[in-house]
């Protein structure tokens, strides 16, 4: 069974945040169908399962997402090439994005969750490219605020974008 959890922050507040293009990804991949996600409070996610596949996002918080996707993997028996984790990455630019297997970005808490509870990292990484700072590292906005910032309209128009084509990827791989 393959599973696709989006990672990100629950509730309003975080919404248009960086940090929630895994979101942003999920809920995109069920525009248009009859699929609703439901809040699953075994997973601590909101959930959409099917004989096929289960689509998630995790409602723990970005740093605790890695307690809703073992209990998920554990439930379901997901095996780790079944596995599709959709998260933000400042180490890409706007608008570019990667799937690799086994491959994040050099800092990311959420990520280092789901590793560290599922006890690997050998899974699909769906690398969603959020950084477009002027100056990047120690001189410009750290990545923990920066992530956390809303898109603005232009870059809002850009992630729009590379989310159709990641959800069209991703459409493929489960047969929605």
């Amino acid at each position: 069974m393959k599973c696709i959890v989006g990672l990100g922050n629950p509730g309003g507040k975080y919404e248009q945040n960086r940090h929630n293009v895994g979101f942003m990804v999920m809920d995109k991949m069920i525009q248009g169908t009859e699929l609703r996600y439901k809040f699953s409070k075994k997973f601590n996610a909101d959930v959409v399962i099917t004989k096929e596949f289960i689509l998630a996002k995790p409602q723990t918080f970005m740093n605790d997402s890695g307690v809703s996707v073992s209990a998920i993997c554990r439930f379901y028996k997901v095996k780790n090439e079944d596995l599709y984790i959709v998260h933000d990455d400042l180490d890409i630019e706007i608008g570019n994005y990667k799937i690799q297997h086994g491959k994040g970005p050099k800092v990311h808490n959420g990520l280092k969750s789901v590793e560290e509870k599922l006890g690997t990292d050998q899974f699909f990484n769906v690398r969603v490219g959020v950084e477009n700072r002027e100056v990047r590292g120690n001189s410009g906005v750290p990545g923990v605020v920066y992530s956390l910032q809303n898109f603005s309209p232009d870059e809002r128009a850009i992630v729009e974008v590379v989310v159709g084509k990641i959800v069209d990827e991703l459409k493929r791989v489960v047969s929605l």
